[in-house]
């Protein structure tokens, strides 16, 4: 059966790609220059300087870009490249208004380029799609809110309905709509996470005891080394790239393990310093992995193999802390040395020299992202990570530990806050006594489960609370089949982009307050709140005014929602009127947010507790675990390929600023295929050249059609092409074990080249 593009995305080549080399430096020159631009055209210097200035500062708003955290004692210039993309892009002026949709059919908005619908501007105004329209055409927000209580009050179950929440909504909003969600009767709350680091929480969950990264931004500046592993922080976390850059000068040693050699990872010019306007750069990375793809666990099973054989384990650490020693131990004997240089497709030199520099370290910190958790294996590729800490007794300690590092601004405080399918029995309990009712107790879906369920025709409504839903999941025509099932979907959005298109029955679109702006309720001015990657909570208050009169805070949304379902013994009202009344419920809810209201007026917010951070493992066994895994078997045919999805430098998540790569040298094009030249040769293929990629599994051949060829440095049998243009390959029962997060970083396919 063949499943190959359909309506639901433009299907045109690049027409004007242009190939150039690789960038060995990051930041600099050009990343202030790209920063300006994006401000000058979406904002205009004086209002965008002025929002650049409140950007990460004590008394402004968080960056609604990455989750990396801000440091005690900030500069005036707590901003990065992709972060004041993100910012421009928020406080555009160009709007959405309905105008826009009255102009525009969807067939040919669905002809666009996500670029071209994000550029679109601000969504100024609800919207409804009503069944067999072809517009979007305004309508009250009252009519909304009854039409969405109508839909959602007469399914035959609570469980028929989908919740989802992107990593954007903030502390007090996620609180009340998991509230409203459980008040409404279901635990089906998908989120992002559920797509990204799923396998993070899981792993980390089960080997020390919470979900959670164990270090704080100031041990990045006494660690001795440094692993970056599966990650492109210039591009996904450029902030990071300060930390980094502070850390190699202080002489820690930095490994970077990655198929690709990213430029950041070369070397980096802080724009911000003067060296920076200098074009002087910091070298960052002391040793460069190009592991193949999935590699991971071989590399870090022969990393443990040599310190076990060196004896340089921290017999103390392990007989005090852990549990499983014995079998990991005898797993590591066992592993052949032939099967971790297949695997991981380096030489044992190169993992000696890597073991060498973590063995003469006494502080190390393993950091990660996507390219570890999004693989049929990513949890075992965490749990691997784990292993290799705990073997140097290196969780627990000042300068040490793991640092999983998360994409939305505040998607580890939507968890923190409840959102999760599977909530503990302690939070449901507390959460129901203290509004008196009797939360769900069945497990409810991922996203993955979501997905398969609306396809299947066993859920009717998907909400979902900020996020493109459908283009950061995988397997596109089985998403859009399955949301086209729905009879509503609703989308609480900011900008338009192609969840809106690819819709239920009926659809609607909510638009909210973005974070640069400001909340003025009943009550007064109101600030939200934020739980960085590091568990470091605090608050948020934009200070610009509202891009449309006729738009609610999240908040607002949520509030309302829940008094036209009728859940009236809930004071919907007064929470909506004033936020410190939420953050109260959260206090009596949640452990560690008691006095919320107090700790997070103080001035860098309050830490939550993190008993691994200090040495205290929160397993039931009270011990960390050591785990066991075999290196995975990525046995391809001769004509196969694995196809890694990556995101380009001029993107956030779903959100594209342009169709260039700047870093990777490619410019003008998103269909695009990285491979290595010698298989490119192989192939008869030239830079430039058309394919079409496939994938087939379960007798269903996807096809991604017309991707240029780019010749690049990865290691033989390996494919990189951007995302969501290479989701339609990823099929949806490709997922990880346990966490079930798709597994985009490892897709077999095969390549066709397209005759002219």
């Amino acid at each position: 059966m063949s499943n190959s593009e359909n309506d639901h995305s433009p299907k045109s080549r690049d027409v004007d790609l242009k190939i150039e080399k690789p960038k060995k430096m990051a930041g600099g020159i050009p990343a202030l220059f790209e920063s300006l631009k994006q401000i000058e055209k979406n904002v205009g210097w004086v209002d965008g300087a002025k929002l650049l200035l409140e950007a990460n500062q004590k008394e402004g708003f968080d960056c609604p870009g990455c989750a990396w955290p801000d440091p005690k004692h900030r500069s005036t210039f707590e901003f990065c490249e992709n972060g004041t993309k993100a910012i421009a892009d928020e406080a555009t002026i160009l709007r959405a208004n309905p105008a826009f949709f009255e102009k525009h059919t969807i067939s040919k908005l669905l002809d666009k380029s996500d670029r071209w619908l994000n550029n679109a501007g601000r969504i100024s105004s609800p919207m409804i799609l009503s069944e067999n329209d072809s517009h979007y055409r305004p309508i009250s927000w009252s009519r909304a809110f009854e039409l969405i209580a109508e839909k959602l009050n007469k399914l035959a179950s609570p469980d028929e309905a989908i919740f989802y929440t992107s990593g954007r909504t903030s502390n007090e909003a996620a609180f009340l709509y998991q509230l409203m969600i459980r008040r409404f009767g279901t635990n089906n709350l998908p989120d992002c996470s559920n797509l990204c680091h799923e396998s993070s929480g899981v792993g980390l969950g089960e080997t020390i005891g919470i979900g959670k990264g164990t270090v704080l931004l100031e041990d990045f500046d006494i660690a001795d080394c440094i692993f970056v592993v599966g990650q492109n922080p210039g591009t996904n976390h450029p902030r990071m790239m300060t930390a980094l850059q502070r850390a190699a000068r202080n002489g820690a040693k930095i490994i970077s393990v990655n198929p690709l050699a990213e430029a950041a990872m070369g070397s980096f010019s802080h724009p911000q310093e003067v060296a920076g306007l200098l074009h002087l750069a910091t070298p960052i990375t002391d040793l460069h992995l190009p592991v193949k793809i999935n590699g991971d666990v071989a590399l870090f099973k022969g990393i443990c193999k040599l310190i076990l054989e060196d004896k340089k384990t921290d017999e103390k650490f392990i007989v005090e802390n852990t549990l499983g020693f014995e079998a990991f131990l005898e797993d590591i004997e066992k592993t052949r040395w032939s099967d971790i240089l297949e695997s991981s497709g380096l030489t044992k030199e190169q993992i000696e020299k890597a073991a060498a520099i973590y063995c003469q370290s006494e502080r190390t910190i393993i950091c990660w992202a996507m390219g570890i958790t999004q693989h049929v294996n990513g949890v075992a590729n965490v749990q691997t990570l784990v292993n290799t800490l705990l073997l140097r007794g290196n969780i627990g300690r000042p300068g040490a530990g793991a640092c999983p590092v998360r994409g939305h601004s505040n998607v580890q405080g939507d968890r923190t806050m409840g959102i999760i399918e599977r909530p503990s029995e302690a939070f449901s309990k507390s959460l129901g006594e203290h509004f008196n009712f009797e939360p769900p107790k069945d497990h409810g879906y991922d996203a993955v489960n979501a997905i398969e369920a609306m396809y299947n025709e066993k859920a009717k409504v998907f909400f979902g609370m900020g996020g493109n839903f459908f283009s950061a999941s995988p397997d596109s025509n089985y998403v859009a089949k399955a949301l086209r099932n729905c009879d509503l979907t609703v989308h609480v959005s900011t900008k338009l982009n192609r969840s809106h298109l690819v819709h239920g029955k009926t659809a609607l679109i909510l638009p909210c307050i973005g974070r640069t702006e400001s909340d003025v309720q009943k009550s007064g001015d109101q600030f939200v709140s934020v739980e960085n990657s590091m568990g470091i909570v605090h608050k948020s208050k934009g200070t610009r005014k509202p891009a449309s009169e006729n738009l609610l805070s999240e908040i607002a949304i949520v509030c309302r929602l829940g008094e036209a379902l009728g859940f009236s013994d809930i004071d919907w009202k007064s929470k909506m009127e004033n936020y410190d009344l939420i953050r109260d419920d959260i206090a009596a809810v949640i452990p560690g947010f008691e006095h919320y209201n107090a700790r997070v007026r103080e001035e860098n917010g309050f830490e939550l507790p993190n008993g691994p951070r200090v040495g205290v493992f929160t397993t039931p066994s009270k011990k960390a675990h050591f785990t066991v895994h075999d290196i995975p078997k990525n046995t391809l045919k001769e004509d196969q390929f694995l196809l890694s999805t990556v995101r380009s430098h001029d993107q956030y998540n779903t959100t594209i600023y342009s169709d260039n790569d700047r870093y990777r040298g490619i410019k003008n094009g998103r269909r695009v295929a990285m491979m290595n030249p010698k298989d490119m040769g192989a192939l008869g293929l030239n830079a430039g050249d058309l394919i079409d990629i496939e994938s087939k599994y379960d007798d269903v051949i996807r096809r991604a059609e017309n991707f240029s060829v780019v010749p690049y440095e990865v290691p033989r049998k390996s494919i990189f092409s951007y995302f969501p243009e290479a989701n339609i390959l990823i099929p949806i029962h490709l997922k990880a074990e346990k966490s079930n997060t798709p597994a985009s970083k490892c897709v077999r396919v095969s390549v066709q080249k397209v005759e002219a």
